[in-house]
């Protein structure tokens, strides 16, 4: 095993420079942009002030961005990005200070992030769909010295009592009070600016499904970062790609990073809907699309006859992340849409764990696939030994993109330099990883280990079941039972009997959940991810009568991934 991975580290550097030139990453430039390109990047540095400012050197009149105002090249996002933060400056923001950025997915948030990022202030992206205690708190902790929204935001702040300035970056009403990013670009000096003296960082929150939301800050960018991607994703340069995955999680903003390398034209829309996500692909000529899975089950919800509407030979790759591939989603997709599936696995706090391409889901469904050059994976016990290969491990995670620890302090656990994913999964005989749950998740029933993911996969396998979640209650006999919570697809009907009979058929009697609350919708936060401590909360009386009852969902909303 030390010697496969001697003989990894030793390739690194050539699967990089392939990597870089089959992208389009690394090609020739007159000697003019070279030289300009050079002063750029040796002023700014990698980070996506540094890197924005580049793709505006290489690609002036490329468009950057298409969203449902209309198109902006590079060159104007380097423009406006520098007149914003001439402005921010005039109201007070400098270096060191944080930004909050509660922005849907549009040209603001990215001139939010760049203006921040040339001030050297940090980035606070604020998770659209909190509910206002979460966003109260966090606003405490961080104390942004602004706070750029979107004006269907102003009241959920007002509610959270956040007290800073606040600019609008999308407005809804003809006359808004408050001042806006548009007025704030007219008047701010477009002017290239000099770069801080530090840079600042990009704080992504954790998805809080077990609590509050915690900030994970991240300095700047590392080519290893994008590498790593595109070493198992064929993502091209100048490729035209709709990000609906929201922006303010590690997927979009990861996609919005790897835009200033490639160059690629970023297609966005405020909110996911699945048909219009469909007409976006087809009417936009994109080449590829970044999801998170919810948002591929919706689209595979929509009637047959809509979806034979859409062929999309265009779409060359699907990116997928932020939650599980829960059954055959991976399948259905790729019998649909073709072979163009990529399953990403990683944290908000490790960044991509591995990449499952379509060959691995098909060979070996299930799998989140291998770790990309750059990263190291190994699985551990509880006593902090290795395990073999075949067997199950907490996963730890080393790569050039781990996390600074949480801006509230404290952070993941460690082991020899390799930072703990939360999970625990194991590798097969070919070096795949799968995904077995979360490492607080298993639960021990009769003496026998469950993880409550393995039986979730079984239960949406069942032909009635649109979507599902298990969890472990306490119970007297057996310390914990499971239970699971199940949506049925629109007009078919199951028992709980059929339920449990076709776990039974699957896998061990143990394994079977003792219960099984048939729900309208489960809870999930914006990236999809479903909040299962709302699921615990519900007692064994009140959670039919509750069926449906979020208070951080809606399906228009939450589930839409904020895109």
């Amino acid at each position: 095993m030390l010697l496969e991975r001697a003989a990894e580290r030793a390739r690194v550097p050539v699967v990089w420079l392939k990597v870089l030139v089959e992208s389009g990453i690394v090609q020739l430039y007159n000697p003019l942009t070279l030289v300009r390109l050079g002063q750029t990047l040796a002023r700014w540095g990698l980070g996506i002030a540094g890197g924005f400012s580049a793709v505006a050197v290489r690609f002036p009149d490329r468009v950057g961005i298409v969203d449902e105002l209309g198109e902006l090249t590079y060159g104007e996002i380097d423009r406006r990005s520098n007149a914003l933060a001439d402005a921010l400056a005039g109201l007070g923001v400098g270096e060191k200070d944080a930004v909050a950025i509660l922005v849907r997915n549009h040209r603001g948030f990215l001139d939010a992030a760049l203006a921040a990022a040339k001030l050297g202030a940090d980035a606070l992206y604020l998770n659209t769909a909190f509910a206002a205690p979460q966003l109260g708190d966090v606003c405490e902790r961080e104390n942004p010295v602004v706070v750029i929204h979107d004006e269907e935001f102003e009241e959920l702040l007002d509610k959270a009592g956040v007290e800073q300035q606040r600019v609008l970056a999308w407005t809804d009403s003809d006359a808004p009070e408050r001042p806006t990013l548009e007025k704030l670009i007219e008047e701010g000096s477009p002017e290239p600016r000099t770069p801080p003296t530090q840079s600042g960082r990009s704080v992504i929150l954790t998805s809080g499904t077990t609590g509050t939301p915690k900030g994970a800050p991240r300095g700047n960018a590392h080519i290893g970062a994008a590498v790593a991607l595109l070493s198992r994703m064929p993502l091209k340069d100048g490729w035209r790609t709709h990000i609906a995955a929201p922006l303010f999680h590690t997927w979009g903003w990861a996609h919005l990073n790897l835009a200033m390398l490639l160059g690629s034209t970023c297609v966005l829309t405020r909110k996911f809907e699945p048909e219009k996500c469909l007409q976006v692909l087809r009417d936009e000529r994109c080449d590829s699309l970044v999801v998170i899975p919810v948002m591929m089950q919706r689209i595979l919800g929509l009637p047959a006859e809509t979806l034979d509407r859409y062929k999309l030979p265009r779409l060359k790759a699907v990116a997928a992340s932020g939650s599980a591939l829960p059954g055959d989603l991976a399948t259905d997709w790729m019998d649909r849409f073709g072979e163009t599936l990529y399953n990403i696995y990683g944290s908000t706090e490790v960044a991509w764990v591995s990449i499952a391409r379509p060959e691995d889901m098909r060979e070996a469904p299930g799998t989140a696939g291998k770790p990309p050059v750059g990263t190291e994976v190994r699985l551990y016990d509880d006593d902090g030994q290795e395990v073999p290969r075949g067997e199950t491990g907490r996963i730890f995670v080393g790569n050039s993109m781990l996390f600074e620890g949480y801006s509230g302090g404290g952070g993941k656990d460690t082991i020899d330099g390799l930072m703990s994913s939360g999970d625990v999964g194991r590798f097969d005989e070919a070096g795949r990883l799968f995904v077995e749950g979360r490492d607080d998740e298993m639960i021990v029933s009769g003496g026998e280990n469950v993880f409550p993911q393995e039986v979730e996969d079984v239960i949406s396998r069942h032909e009635a079941v649109n979507e599902v979640a298990a969890i472990g209650v306490d119970d007297d006999d057996f310390g914990k039972r499971l239970r699971a919570f199940v949506v049925l697809v629109e007009g078919k009907d199951a028992s709980e009997d059929d339920i449990k009979a076709h776990v039974k058929d699957n896998l061990a009697r143990y394994k079977v959940p003792r219960e099984v609350v048939f729900l309208d919708e489960l809870p999930r936060n914006a990236t999809g991810k479903v909040l299962k401590r709302e699921l615990v909360d519900r007692d064994d009386d009140t959670a039919e009568d509750t069926a449906g009852d979020t208070t951080e969902n809606t399906a228009d909303d939450e589930s839409s991934g904020e895109g």
